[in-house]
């Protein structure tokens, strides 16, 4: 089956750090363009960051630049979202996709199916 899988979610206190995973699976992860997104009740999906098929030119949302870091490991078929001094405002739910481009996160756009996501959870 052709997926995305998130994990490494978690309740963290503020000011803590987490480290989120997006494995492919059955399929290669290399050629494509990957996003982060993350979802709050009652709004809409927001793109966080995103990384391109050769791990340059990173991008992040003002809200969580300098806090996170999207890397990617091609041999474990794997991108990442490092997420320091988390806040309140980070709790969702995380997602990974494959996206068309990776310019802007408030304005990329996913392509295929999501997968169930991973719960961020920032509270004392």
């Amino acid at each position: 089956q052709l997926q995305l899988v998130e994990s490494g979610g978690g309740l963290v206190q503020p000011g803590g750090s987490l480290r989120l995973s997006c494995a492919a699976s059955g399929f290669t992860l290399d050629y494509y363009v990957i996003g982060w997104f993350r979802q709050v009740p009652g709004k809409e999906r927001e793109g966080v960051s995103c990384i391109r098929s050769s791990g340059g030119s990173p991008k992040y949302g003002d809200s969580v630049k300098g806090r996170f870091t999207i890397s990617r490991d091609n041999a474990k078929n794997t991108v990442y979202l490092r997420m320091n001094s988390l806040q309140p405002e980070d709790t969702g739910i995380y997602y990974c996709a494959k996206i068309f481009s990776c310019v802007s996160p408030a304005t990329m756009r996913a392509f295929g199916s999501w997968g169930q996501g991973t719960q961020v959870t920032v509270s004392s």
